[in-house]
């Protein structure tokens, strides 16, 4: 029998870029991550809102953390911030593609066409901007990751919301894809697709309403908290998580699985 083989379960020293990080699971994320010893680039469209987050972590010691603003519909912002995040931690490791935006819009409205592109600029098309951006220095690291936020609503669909359902479903199949095409190279890309999660997406829902159902549609019978989606999008990065690639895992609290 072949000696057990210890594989590296620390993401310490790694730099990792999360967008949508001033905020649910993206800020989520970005703490945990930081916690847990990585350098991390808190990107989202208000420089601010991101130091923010780079303030929280400091209040408890933690100064790996750096704020930069980030238009993700902006190719030529993605371009630049990219490169200055490499520039100012001496390269990159891990790539979590979070940022998005809620997007209902009725099929005969007259904004449908603009949300449609917003939401495909947004969820889908600065997902692979990001990725193209950051692989010179991905192809340098030893254990290169990139998770995809989806959405449930990329292995399902609720009314009047196709900009969104199509963006998110794009993603699955954008995962799938980046994971053939980069698997030769060692780098993983991997996608999680989010329920229902208490995060500012969803806080104009009212509580009532987010309890009927979550109680009808999951099988925990409540909403997902954005800590919980970051842990698994941690283990999905870390160097031991080597030999999974092209995954789109529910963290859902069992809707996915619910026919009732």
């Amino acid at each position: 029998m072949p000696p057990y083989r210890p594989l590296d379960r620390s993401i310490a020293g790694r730099t990792a870029i999360v967008t949508g990080a001033a905020s649910g699971m993206g800020r989520a994320t970005a703490h945990l991550f930081a916690r847990e010893g990585a350098q991390v680039a808190v990107t989202d469209v208000s420089l601010d809102a991101c130091q923010a987050v780079v303030d929280e972590l400091a209040a408890d010691g933690i100064t790996s953390a750096r704020a930069f603003a980030l238009n993700v519909a902006d190719h030529d912002a993605i371009k630049a911030t990219v490169a200055a995040i490499a520039g100012a931690f001496g390269g990159i490791d891990i790539i979590v593609n979070n940022a998005g935006i809620s997007c209902f819009s009725a099929l005969d409205g007259d904004a449908y066409d603009e949300d449609w592109a917003r939401a495909l600029t947004v969820m889908l098309t600065a997902h692979q901007r990001m990725v193209r951006a950051a692989l010179p220095w991905l192809r340098q690291s030893d254990a290169a990751r990139i998770v995809n936020i989806a959405s449930t609503e990329g292995l399902g669909a609720t009314p009047g919301d196709t900009p969104y359902v199509a963006a998110k479903t794009g993603v699955t199949g954008l995962t799938r894809g980046l994971a053939v095409d980069l698997g030769p190279e060692g780098i993983t890309v991997n996608c999680i697709c989010p329920g229902p999660i208490d995060t500012g997406m969803t806080a104009k829902v009212p509580d009532e309403h987010k309890i009927i159902f979550a109680k009808r549609r999951t099988a925990l019978k409540r909403y997902g908290l954005p800590e919980e989606v970051a842990n698994i999008t941690l283990s999905l990065v870390l160097p031991a998580a080597s030999y999974i690639t092209g995954a789109v895992i529910p963290v859902d609290g069992g809707l996915m699985a619910r026919n009732a």
